[in-house]
């Protein structure tokens, strides 16, 4: 089979290599569509500067390797004790990153954990933006927040601010949330405000806030919206922009014993309450309660969904100087 090697520059190189064979609780999928994320030429650019040629995610990407981690396909086959995937079914998956097996070839490989079947109203195009997008915001939610899971959804009020509602991990968290009748949302966004009008549920109170007036104002509409410190406790929050502003307004609003979630490592404080990071390789290298969550996340959230799920739209790749053009 062709698979293509991402390397610094961010330059790139076709190979031919055997199909891989899915080791036990692992699928191979006939890639479709590839899923592209910064990660992807991020790694392969800083890790020259990566003093050692070992075994770890640095190590394989100074060496080259294929980056790709969204996989949207068909089983083509299964390894010993997958039992929710056949041949033929139509899936999208998260491979696990910096290993081999990757999406940027004709066949990927996944662990079943972190694949789910795609409904006939989502096509492969839409299921590839899924994955790591969408896991992020279940790791996010369920295993750094620990918010109700899908299956046993919230029976009181849990309100929640999405900053970077418009983001993709954002805009999922907010659709994973709805799942789990986590309300009120308070998304936090600019130019995307109209793209979250769309995700949240007003009727149960849920509200979205234009970031571009400023700190003072964003905090000043987010607690007269809680009706002041002794109504309502926004104890869960999600920073998918990781930018000072955002860190700011969450400091403000956010109490002790309440959780500040990051997508990246940064020194923001945020204190008085709790700071922590949301790393989605965790949905791999994790214990197997976790990797349960993710699996029932997964297909409890990203099966259900009717319609569309993502926003996809066409571009014209040729004028894009980040993109090559692989094959004819």
């Amino acid at each position: 089979m062709k698979e293509l090697v991402n390397l610094a520059g961010p330059t790139i190189k076709i190979i031919e290599r055997p199909i891989p064979e899915p080791a036990e609780g692992q699928v191979l999928i006939k890639a479709v569509v590839a899923g592209t994320n910064p990660k992807d030429w991020k790694l392969p650019d800083f890790a020259p500067g990566y003093p050692f040629e070992d075994d770890s995610m640095m190590g394989r990407s100074k060496r080259g390797l294929n980056q790709g981690d969204d996989i949207a396909g068909i089983v083509e086959n299964v390894g010993t004790g997958v039992l929710e995937f056949k041949p033929g079914d139509r899936v999208a998956a998260f491979h696990e990153i910096a290993t081999p097996g990757g999406s940027y070839a004709e066949y990927a490989i996944a662990w079943s954990y972190t694949i789910f079947h795609l409904p006939p109203t989502t096509s492969f195009e839409e299921g590839a933006t899924i994955p790591l997008a969408g896991l992020t915001a279940v790791v996010a939610l369920f295993d750094q927040l620990k918010l109700p899971l899908p299956w046993i959804p919230a029976t009181e009020s849990v309100p929640l601010i999405v900053y970077g509602a418009s983001t993709a991990v954002g805009s999922f968290a907010i659709k994973l949330a709805q799942l789990c009748n986590i309300h009120p949302i308070i998304g936090i966004a600019g130019n995307g405000v109209p793209f979250v009008e769309t995700l949240i549920n007003k009727s149960k109170g849920d509200v979205v806030f234009d970031y571009r007036g400023g700190v003072a104002e964003t905090v000043k509409n987010i607690k007269s919206y809680l009706g002041g410190t002794n109504k309502r406790v926004v104890k869960h929050a999600i920073d998918a922009a990781i930018v000072e502003q955002s860190a700011q307004v969450l400091r403000e609003v956010v109490p002790e014993g309440g959780n500040v979630n990051f997508l990246f490592p940064n020194e923001f404080d945020v204190s008085p309450a709790t700071k922590t990071l949301t790393n989605v390789s965790a949905a791999h290298n994790a214990y197997e309660q976790r990797r349960v969550a993710c699996s029932g996340a997964s297909s409890k959230g990203f099966e259900s969904r009717q319609g569309q799920c993502c926003q996809i739209r066409r571009a014209d790749l040729s004028k894009s100087r980040s993109c090559h053009r692989i094959w004819e």
